[in-house]
């Protein structure tokens, strides 16, 4: 068993160290919860997948991640990554987050994003996200009768629903220390690259790397408070 408040996780977002594991600092209390969800194996190469529960801790950034339905590659679209910077504008004022780093990928999305009120709701976050992106995405889609529709149309009981972005909460990844959040930004701006996309991550358009090099984002950037860049303390 790991230290007291520290948590081996694995998880798919070890690729993101190279390696199998990574090591995330959690309140004891909280690394007990992680280590007893169902499905939740230390010794895994290849995690089960299972829903996990977010921790709204005040004083955490959040790495989050969400995936268009059954990952097509919606945000290549100018419209749709429009459609989502103008909703993360939108969240970022009526659920009180600052923006520190994002990166729209063909298939899916990532931010990091610092609730700055004591009290906030992650899942409220996303909600006010994904939710006007989606109502745009199928509603176009049903003006200009597209056969997209059937494809992204799915039963569930009596219900029929038709999805832009993959059900679920996709991945929440608490940040708690100034050299986590930093490994962090690199790896999102590094996701174009890794696909081969760009040849420099400054050239991806849909990603904050710019502003981190002295230039222009196409969705503003919060500033980082000092002590989060302090990796010394």
């Amino acid at each position: 068993m790991p230290a007291r408040g520290w948590l081996w996780v694995a998880a798919n977002h070890s690729r993101r160290w190279g390696s199998c594991f990574y090591v995330e600092r959690f309140p004891a209390a909280q690394a007990v919860a992680i280590a007893n969800e169902p499905g939740y194996d230390p010794g895994m190469r290849e995690p089960k997948r299972v829903h996990r529960r977010s921790y709204n801790t005040p004083g955490h950034a959040h790495e989050l991640t969400f995936s268009c339905y059954h990952k097509h590659p919606f945000l290549k679209s100018e419209r749709c990554c429009n459609w989502l910077a103008q909703a993360i504008q939108r969240a970022r004022q009526t659920e009180s987050f600052w923006l520190w780093a994002f990166v729209f990928m063909p298939d899916h999305a990532h931010l990091i994003v610092y609730p700055y009120q004591e009290k906030y709701n992650i899942s409220r976050i996303l909600e006010a996200i994904k939710q006007p992106v989606g109502a745009s995405a199928i509603g176009f889609l049903r003006q200009t009768d597209s056969s997209w529709l059937e494809r992204l149309t799915r039963k569930r009981g009596q219900r029929q629903e038709t999805l832009f972005w993959q059900s679920g909460g996709g991945y929440d990844r608490n940040i708690t220390a100034p050299r986590a959040l930093l490994r962090m930004i690199d790896y999102l701006h590094e996701n174009p690259l890794r696909k081969k996309l760009v040849a420099d991550a400054k050239d991806w358009h849909w990603s904050s790397a710019r502003h981190f090099a002295g230039g222009d984002s196409p969705i503003p950037i919060d500033p980082i408070p000092p002590e989060w860049l302090d990796t010394e303390s």
